[in-house]
C-alpha cells in the first residue's frame, strides 16, 4: 500500500501516521514492523522516522498466515455480498464462526478457506463480526489484516450497525425500548455471561416489538455495544428468555437453538466510503415461529 504525504501530515512519526490516519491497529504496526517492510521514499525505515510533506511511504505486509485448524472444509457457504476487499456471509444455526476447543473442524471460517482456495484468494479468515454458534444470519470478514483494522476500529467505535431479528417470551410491557445492564462473566464458567452490576462492562441494546401472541413476542433488536451473549443475557434478565435459549433460561421444544437471527448490516466501505446496506432473510425455523405468532 502506498501513500503520498501531505502538508498537514508533515513531522509525523510514521508510527502514528499508521495509526492515526490510516487506521492501523497497534497489533497490525507490530506485525508489519517485525515480518514485513516500511519504505519512505523506496528506502526502508522503522515506524520512528519522521515524515516530510511530499514522501512516499509505502507498507509491504507480510504472506498471509492460515492457524493450524483452518483447514478447508468442502461445504457451500453463502456470499451475500463480497468486493476485494470484504465478504458478507449468511451463516445457518448451529454451526461454529470459527474453531475453539469445541469446534475444531467444521466452522463457517474453515468453509470460507475452501471458498477462498476455489476463487484463488490468498488470505486467512478476517472475522469482523462473528455470531454464537446457535444464532445464524450476517457475519462480516475482511479480506485482508488492513482492512481488519478499518473495520474492527468502525466496529468499535459503533460505525458497524446490525439489526437481529428475536423471539421471547411472554409479552413485554414496552414495545419500544432500551436495556441497560453492565455484563460480565459468570462465576466459574468460561462461556456463560450475566449481568454484573459493579464490575461488568457497559452493554447496550435497542428493541422494538413487532408483533405479539399469547406468551411469545417477536422483537427486532439493535446493538449499542457488542458484549458477548448481549442480547441473550439481556433479555433474560428483564424476564422474557429467547425461545429454544437453554442457557439463559428459555423454553426448548419449539425450536432447536435460541431463536436469534441477525438479518441486517450496514457499514462504511473502508475504501470506497460508501454505505453498504446487505440483509439476510430468516431462516426455516425462525420463520415457523413467526408464523404461529
Amino acid at each position: 500500500m502506498k501513500w503520498i504525504i501531505q502538508e498537514e501530515q508533515d513531522g509525523m512519526l510514521v508510527r502514528d501516521y499508521l495509526m492515526s490516519v490510516r487506521a492501523f491497529s497497534r497489533s497490525l504496526v507490530k506485525t508489519v514492523k517485525m515480518e514485513g517492510q516500511i519504505l519512505l521514499n523506496e528506502n526502508p525505515v522503522t515506524v520512528r522516522s519522521y515524515l516530510a510533506e511530499g514522501d512516499r511511504l509505502e507498507v509491504r505486509f507480510p504472506p498471509e498466515k492460515r492457524g493450524r485448524h483452518l483447514q478447508p472444509v468442502h461445504k457451500p457457504v453463502e456470499v451475500l455480498y463480497e468486493d476485494d476487499e470484504a465478504i458478507v456471509l449468511n451463516k445457518p444455526a448451529c454451526l461454529a464462526t470459527i474453531p475453539s476447543i469445541h469446534n475444531l473442524e467444521d466452522t463457517l471460517a474453515n468453509r470460507l478457506m475452501a471458498y477462498y482456495d476455489q476463487q484463488g484468494i490468498q488470505s486467512t479468515a478476517h472475522i469482523v463480526t462473528r455470531l454464537d454458534r446457535d444464532t445464524s444470519g450476517i457475519v462480516l470478514v475482511a479480506k485482508n489484516r488492513y482492512i481488519h483494522s478499518i473495520l474492527g476500529r468502525g466496529q468499535e467505535n459503533n460505525e458497524i450497525h446490525r439489526t437481529y431479528l428475536a423471539v421471547v417470551e411472554g409479552q413485554l410491557k414496552e414495545k419500544e425500548g432500551t436495556i441497560r445492564y453492565p455484563i460480565g462473566r459468570k462465576p466459574g464458567s468460561i462461556i456463560e455471561r450475566m449481568v454484573d452490576l459493579e464490575e461488568g462492562k457497559l452493554a447496550v441494546t435497542h428493541y422494538q416489538v413487532l408483533q405479539s401472541i399469547g406468551e411469545r413476542s417477536l422483537v427486532q433488536v439493535r446493538l449499542e455495544t457488542g458484549r458477548t451473549h448481549q442480547i441473550r443475557v439481556h433479555f433474560s434478565h428483564i424476564g422474557h428468555p429467547l425461545l429454544g435459549d437453554s442457557m439463559y433460561g428459555g423454553k426448548l421444544g419449539e425450536i432447536e437453538r435460541q431463536a436469534l437471527h441477525c438479518c441486517s448490516i450496514s457499514f462504511v466501505h473502508p475504501s470506497s466510503k460508501e454505505t453498504i446496506e446487505i440483509e439476510a432473510e430468516s431462516p426455516e425455523d425462525m420463520n415457523l415461529l413467526r408464523d404461529i405468532l
